[in-house]
């Protein structure tokens, strides 16, 4: 099992500050990931050619089983309101996450993580008060080849720090509810070592995946709960490749199927 989290920076590239869907898409197929969880993504929005970006990282993999969900109807940096229901701006620019998976979903939740209530500084290049966005938790409980299901979820968690964690341990009791074994892939914006001791979950991989071009921080994570895990869990490979997309690198986890491991 292939599993990968890629915060997108919707779709553009450091090399010339632009975006282009085939050039998307070619980072995408490299990955070759059964799952792939995807934070910072547009949908119908100008400055991404008003692409889906999730459905263009689904057809990439040759995956039929694909969601977006909103945090917002806008431009984060721009403007953007938060939604009241899931369908909420469906015509209008969103920004959220996406999840793209090539097995069959039983079934998608969105929990949603509110902002956290006060503006806090960003370096752009100097320090600058901006108001945070709400963030949302996708999960799809999927039928993995070898029988049963697998919940495996991606979010984008608040850069402000403490709310993070806040959103953190919302997510890990949301989760909890789901079947197990239970995976949590996503932009964090937490390094390794607090991501884990807040949520008690298996850090499946350590490797620096931000900024992009000479990695120094690990933003990007794979959490396995040990709780109802049995014996899914053996990490094989783990790989952050170098895509022309994005200010993160994508951070692959390979996991070896129960049946592997008997």
């Amino acid at each position: 099992m292939r599993l990968a989290t890629f915060n997108l920076l919707h779709g553009r590239s450091l090399r010339d500050g632009t975006v282009d869907a085939g050039r998307l898409a070619d980072a995408v197929t490299t990955l070759d990931a059964d799952i792939l969880g995807l934070q910072e993504v547009d949908r119908a929005q100008a400055r991404s050619h008003h692409l889906d970006l999730t459905a263009l990282a689904a057809d990439a993999m040759g995956a039929a089983h694909h969601r977006f969900a909103a945090a917002v109807v806008g431009t984060p940096g721009e403007g953007f309101r938060a939604l009241t229901h899931d369908d909420d701006g469906a015509d209008e620019p969103n920004y959220g996450i996406g999840l793209v998976s090539r097995w069959p979903v039983r079934q998608w939740r969105i929990v949603r993580l509110p902002a956290a209530p006060v503006r806090a500084p960003i370096l752009t290049p100097r320090p600058v008060l901006v108001r945070d966005e709400p963030r949302v938790l996708l999960a799809a409980i999927v039928e993995p080849p070898w029988g049963g299901t697998l919940t495996v979820a991606t979010t984008h968690l608040s850069f402000v720090p403490g709310w993070n964690l806040v959103q953190l341990r919302t997510a890990i009791r949301a989760l909890r509810a789901m079947p197990a074994p239970r995976l949590l892939t996503g932009d964090l914006n937490l390094p390794a070592a607090v991501a884990g001791r807040i949520s008690r979950w298996r850090i499946l991989a350590r490797a620096a995946t931000y900024p992009s071009p000479a990695p120094q921080l690990q933003l990007d994570h794979v959490l396995l709960d040990p709780r109802g895990a049995g014996g899914f869990g053996t990490v094989l490979v783990a790989d952050t490749p170098q895509v022309p997309v994005s200010d993160h690198r994508p951070l692959v986890v390979t996991l070896a199927s129960p049946v592997q491991q008997v």
